[in-house]
Order: structure tokens, then sequence, then C-alpha cells
């Protein structure tokens, strides 16, 4: 079974009941529904099949005259924001005849509850239809690696200072919002393994992830499947929060993590950028945020050249990535006998330019090759942005971090930090900016694990708190990462009181983050501390994790626990202790399923390919997460100020 083609297929399949329907039909969507119809297959396919409008699901979003009904699709249940944008097109009169496709999970009473509910916002003689999503809402960014974008701001909690051990964590004693999220992510793993055939044994390292494969194990439907499927798998569930390090790290020379890091994001999307056009034109502009050219992007499921060259982007080093780049670009010039001269040796980003103005004033040449230069571009702006020579400066400063972590203890590396931290006014385009700080944070306290609570400490972080601040206040505009760490829209409603607020509670979230794999046994550190012959450096949890699958001697992994299913499990687990009987272990199958709960960045989707293709060959590995993580976007997940709050629109 070739997983990632049967994944690609279920991601278009998750679409045929708004197609079926789309037909003279307004289109809404929500954000998590555009992102991933945007990765499989685009919304041309919902104007091919008639639609007269596809349209982001608000509840001030018009539908065009003429149209004969309005398809909504949402990404989940029908509750919360979906439910108040659906009620107010709805409540406006225009729309007689509404079609509702949704997660499966529906609340209440199912269908018939949720198509009378319909009919009661319509008013009198209104028809609606509600039809329940059989497939999971999948993106698939590339061979190895889908997404579950309804479930983007799915993160662990981080422990307290005197909470529950992880034992003791079960679903009751999570908030509402985050008992959702679980279940949710539950139906939808389970629609993914009965489309696949799978028979599965589900393995956690971490504490929400023991809950999720704990609820994926006792689930009705799933215990059905697994009696009657005959394509087995492991599945393992890994706590994003054990190792943050791996997020916000500078790890990989790679092509696809840096466009991702450096290029502003689509509007409402979470993992694809944009690119800027303006090159293929005849317009002259130094407006960088021109917005009469329509941005490109970096999905193209349906341009097989593109696609091919975006697997080389995630999966090659990046000097081989650009060249792969250039490579595609001259076949393609070639193909259409445009005048381009080859030179071999350093592409740069002029030379992947001057190629492209080739293109410029053929327009068939234009339409036949326009993902390929869209991904090609992508490359030009990332190579050529600020931001990408930051990228060597925060890998060199975090090899620096590495060693004097080995070499010294906490407070000394804080006040390491503390020159560094400069206000607006004293920095230079080289010079670190407040959210580039909380990155490099998050990379010490993730790396170093257990701090010893001292005078010392407090003082330390103190000075780096204060300096944070007021840093922040003087911002003649706090970015959109900094609005949402503190709540504030504009440097007006800034106070330092606020400022302080956040940077406390961000301070809280380190301290956590440092305790967080304290009572693990076998994956205690990230941190490699060197020797007198080699370097100090950051180990992955990841990469652990899959060493110990695909260990030959197949010990008994200490922190990669099995999460059993039922009775024989159990039975199983009890007579071990009397007589000689197999524990399942993860590298049993043929087929290796990980799931990063919170998160996973595209340096730690190839070392697992890598690593398993070199340690297990034979094995395929399909990783599977909520959401594609940058440095940027992790900080976001952990500390913006409005993560996972109950849906209060209900």
């Amino acid at each position: 079974m070739a997983v990632p083609e049967v994944l690609r297929q279920l991601s278009r399949r998750a679409w045929e009941p708004a197609l079926a329907r789309a037909h003279r039909a307004a289109v809404l969507m929500d954000a998590p529904s555009a992102e991933a119809l945007h990765w499989a297959g685009g919304a041309g396919e919902l104007l091919a099949a008639g639609a007269l409008a596809v349209s982001a699901l608000s509840a001030e979003a018009a539908v065009p005259a003429g149209a004969a009904r309005a398809v909504f699709v949402v990404s989940g249940t029908l509750r919360g924001g979906a439910a108040a944008a659906v009620h107010g097109v709805l409540e406006r009169g225009a729309v007689r005849h509404c079609v509702l496709v949704c997660g499966d999970e529906a609340d209440g009473g199912g269908a018939a509850e949720l198509e009378e509910t319909l009919r009661r916002w319509m008013g009198e003689g209104g028809r609606a239809e509600v039809v329940l999503r059989g497939s999971p809402l999948l993106a698939p960014v590339s061979a190895e690696l889908c997404l579950l974008p309804a479930l983007a701001a799915l993160l662990p909690p981080l422990p307290g200072p005197g909470g529950p051990g992880p034992a003791e964590v079960g679903l009751g004693a999570l908030p509402a919002e985050l008992r959702a999220a679980v279940r949710a992510l539950v139906g939808e793993l389970d629609s993914l393994f009965t489309a696949l055939g799978l028979r599965e044994e589900s393995f956690a390292v971490g504490a929400l992830s023991r809950v999720v494969a704990a609820e994926l194990a006792s689930y009705a439907s799933a215990r059905n499947r697994r009696r009657t499927a005959t394509n087995k798998a492991s599945v393992i569930f890994v706590d994003r929060t054990l190792d943050l390090a791996g997020a916000v790290g500078h790890h990989g020379d790679n092509l696809a993590e840096k466009i991702l890091s450096v290029l502003p994001k689509l509007p409402g999307h979470k993992t694809d950028v944009m690119v800027n056009m303006v090159e293929l034109t005849a317009l002259q502009t130094a407006d960088e945020t021109c917005s009469i050219i329509a941005p490109g992007c970096l999905a193209q499921p349906n341009d097989p050249a593109a696609k091919a060259l975006w697997e080389s982007f995630m999966n090659l080093k990046q000097k081989e990535a650009v060249m792969e780049a250039r490579r595609h670009l001259v076949e393609a010039a070639s193909r259409e006998n445009l005048p381009i001269k080859m030179s071999m040796g350093r592409v740069t980003p002029e030379q992947l330019s001057s190629y492209i103005q080739l293109f410029r004033n053929n327009l068939k040449a234009l339409e036949n090759h326009c993902g390929l230069l869209q991904l090609v571009l992508a490359t030009v702006q990332t190579l050529k942005h600020p931001q990408t020579s930051k990228w060597d400066n925060f890998l060199a400063f975090e090899r620096l971090l590495l060693q004097t972590i080995g070499e010294s203890e906490m407070p000394s590396v804080l006040n390491q930090l503390l020159p560094m931290i400069k206000s607006y006014n004293e920095r230079t385009k080289d010079d670190y900016a407040c959210e580039d700080f909380l990155v490099l944070l998050i990379y010490i306290y993730s790396v170093v694990g257990e701090i010893k609570c001292e005078k010392e400490l407090d003082t330390a972080e103190e000075k780096v708190k204060r300096a944070l601040v007021k840093a922040i206040c003087d911002e003649p505009e706090p970015s959109p990462l900094l609005q949402k760490i503190t709540g504030c829209d504009s440097s007006l409603n800034l106070t330092s009181q606020k400022a302080t607020d956040a940077v406390d509670g961000i301070f809280r979230s380190l301290r956590d983050i440092a305790r967080v794999r304290l009572h693990m046994k076998q994956f205690h550190s990230i941190h490699n501390p060197g020797s007198n012959t080699h370097q100090a450096s950051y180990k992955p949890l990841l990469k652990q994790v899959v060493e110990e699958v695909c260990n030959p001697d197949r010990p008994d992994p200490l922190d990669i626990e099995h999460i059993s299913s039922g009775l024989t499990d159990l039975l199983k687990t009890g007579f071990s202790m009397f007589m000689k009987v197999n524990r399942p272990h993860p590298g049993d199958h043929p087929l290796l399923i990980i799931f990063m709960v919170g998160g996973v960045s595209v340096s730690e989707v190839k070392m697992v390919k890598d690593l398993v293709a070199t340690r297990k060959p034979g094995t395929q590995v399909i990783v599977l997460s909520s959401v594609l993580l940058t440095p940027h976007s992790a900080v976001e997940l952990l500390f913006a100020s409005d993560r996972l709050q109950p849906d209060a629109r209900i």
C-alpha cells in the first residue's frame, strides 16, 4: 500500500460532498477547510464544479444574487464562531436553500437536529441539508507529511509548579476546549485509519499523547475497525512540549523551512506563504505589499513539475534544492523555446531572476509553468530576504549556547543574553528584535531542562525581564506577534503594566518548559554536553524516539508507552510478569505513523524520513501533525494570549 498516494486521494475525498452540491451555489468555508482544500486541490475545483463564488465564512459574507443555494463547509462541528457565522448569513433572509458539510462528531442529535436548527435560522420555507463528512480534512503538504488544519491550536499543556504528575492526567482533567480538541482529533484519526484499513498499535510519549492514544484505543468505532482491518501499523503520539528546541531552532540547511519562516503567511493560512508575483508583470512598483496582483503560493497540487520541485525543497539541502530550481526552470524554458543561456557553477538569486524574466512576455509559457515560477520566485525572495542572513546568526548563537549550557549555570547564560536585548532605536538590521529573543529563550529553557531554582537565577531572570519590557514598550508599533502576546493592537494602549504582565507570564511558562521532561527515564535530556573531542550538541527528542523504534536489539522502551486497547492486551501485560509474553513493540509493523501533538517542523519530518530509511529500510513512515511550525509560529502557539480559549460565541 503506497500510503502517500492513498492520503492524497483521501484529502480529495473529503471534498466530494461539497463538489457534488456546488453547481449554481455560493460556497462559504472556514479557514481550516480553506487550508485543507488549498493543499488538496484548490478552490478551482469548486469553480469547475459550477460554484458561483467561493469565499471565507463570516457573519458578514454576502451571497451573490442568483445563487440557488449556499453551501457551508465547516472543519469541525457547528458550534462557536462557525455557528455564529452561519447564523449571521442565514438570518439575513437571502438564502432559502442551504447545505452544511461538517465533521462527523455532530453535537446533539446529529444531522436531523442540525437541519432543524438551520431551517429555524432561515425562517419560513427554508430548506436545509446536512452532510456529515466521512473523510478527515487533510492538508497533504508533502509525500511524508499530512496536517489536520482544524486542530492547529492544539498544544499539550505545560506542567504547573505543583500540578498533577503525568500519570494522573486523564481526559476529564483537561480544560473543556482541550477536551473538545482531543475528541475531534480522535474522530479524525479514526476515519483516516478506517480509510487506510489499519489495525494500529498505539504508543505515547508524553502526558497529552497518552490521553489521545487512550481515547483512540477505547473509541467504539476504532475498536470495531481493529477487529476486521488487515493492514498493521504502529502509531506513536509525541508531545511537542517535550522538545520545543526542535520547533524554534534553526537546525536545518533546508530551503522549504526558510521559505516558510521568512515569507509572509497567506491570509487565513497557518502553513502557506505569499509569493510576490510583480516580477512576472510589466508593473513597476517598489511597494512590497502590492495588492493589485494576487500573490503566488507553494501549494501546487495540480502541477506535477512544481510538486516535484516542492518535494526537493523539503528533502534536499539548500544548495541542492536551489540547483534543482535552476534545472526545472532551464528545462521549462527549453520546452518553450525561450532563449536561455545555461550557466554552470553556483546558483545566485540574480541568475534565477534573469531566467524568470524570459517567461514574462510569453503568456502561453507563463500559463504552462505558472506553478514552477511561483516556487522559483519564492526561492529568489527568500534568498534575498534580510531574515535569511539572520538565520545563520541564530544558528551560530544556538551552537554557542549549547557549549555555554554545558560549561556554566543558567544565570550566566541569561547574563550573556542581556546586552543583546536592544530597544528599537538602538537596533541595527542584524540585531535581534523582541520576538527573536523569545525564540532564543524558548530554545535555552527547552535544552537546559531541569534548573536549580535559586536566588541567582531569579536575579538574572529579573534583569532580562526588565530589558524585554523596556524593548517591547519602546516599539513604535508592536508587530502582529507582539500584539497577540500582549493583547494590545497598538502602541497607544500598550502600557508598561501590560508588557510586564505578558513577560511575567512568558517566564512562568519558560520555567514549566524546563521542567517538562523531569519524569522521563530515557528521554530525560536533549542536550549532549560534548567532550574533549566532540562539541556539545542538541539531540532532538524525536530522533531519540525513532532510534529507539529502529533499534535492532528491540529493548523494552522505557518512555514509549504502549497503550492497550482492551482486555486481551491487559491480560498479556499481566501474564508477562509470570511468563514470556512479547509485548507490542513500536518497531513491529511495516507502517510507522508518528503524530506530533502540537506541531512539527520541516527539518524534523526530513530527519524522521532519513533515519527510518537508513535504520529500518522497508518500513513506510508518515508524519502527521496539527500544524507545520516555524520559529515565530511556535512562539505564537505558546504565548499568544487567546490560544485555545473557550469559543464564547456558542
